[in-house]
């Protein structure tokens, strides 16, 4: 999750974003909390992080026919254990 998408996500009323400045649906500026944006992005950091590592759609579904269901579990397992929610 980037700061956009936090903004987007903890202030509903800001329907866009210029130059970092987020405004609501009738162009006034909406002030926001930095520190809680700043959380927002940092709690959901894992979500990214996992993305990055996951393997693509195709090799995980290789995984499951040679490796069967436990070994693909394993393999998604051990990324989830590397970035796991809240560890920011």
């Amino acid at each position: 999750m980037n700061k956009h998408q936090a903004i987007y996500k903890l202030y509903p009323n800001v329907i866009y974003i210029n130059n970092e400045i987020p405004y609501d649906a009738n162009h006034n500026v909406v002030t926001i909390d930095d520190n809680a944006v700043n959380a927002e992005v940092a709690a959901n950091a894992y979500i990214d992080q996992r993305v990055a590592e996951y393997p693509s759609i195709a090799d995980q579904l290789d995984a499951l026919y040679h490796k069967g269901y436990d070994g693909w579990k394993a393999e998604i397992e051990a990324i989830k254990n590397r970035f796991p929610k809240g560890a920011a």
